[in-house]
């Protein structure tokens, strides 16, 4: 599975702060941008953006304060793969995930999700901290 270019570009913007979140699909036989959340999108307009029954890839930059009350920030990587996505497409991007998260280099934390539960804020924020 090849990455486009444009993926890697967009996420050293994100790590710059351009962006809050990016979507990401397998077209055809490459990895490509669907989705550029700007920096004042929420947790909520990003979950909002994952389509219902297909899978997707995902970065999101995700600001929290920790117990000692500091502000941090880390980037999570997300396997977005519903229960009521087809078979076939939950293969292709189960068997292509390892090699496409290797080029995007500065993820933090991992999370893989079938359904809007598995990745809730709360969720998230436990992941961070």
């Amino acid at each position: 599975m090849a990455v486009e270019d444009n993926c890697k570009l967009k996420f050293l913007e994100l790590k710059r702060r351009t962006y809050r979140f990016i979507i990401f699909r397998i077209d055809g036989q490459q990895v490509v941008v669907e989705k550029l959340g700007n920096p004042q999108e929420t947790y909520d307009d990003f979950t909002a953006s994952l389509p219902a029954d297909e899978c997707r890839y995902a970065v999101f930059d995700f600001d929290f304060t920790t117990n000692e009350n500091c502000q941090k920030s880390k980037i999570f990587f997300i396997a977005w793969s519903p229960d009521s996505s087809r078979v076939r497409m939950k293969m292709v991007y189960a068997s292509s995930k390892d090699r496409f998260k290797r080029s995007l280099d500065g993820i933090q934390v991992e999370l893989q999700a079938t359904d809007p539960s598995e990745m809730s804020f709360d969720i998230v924020k436990s992941r961070a901290l």
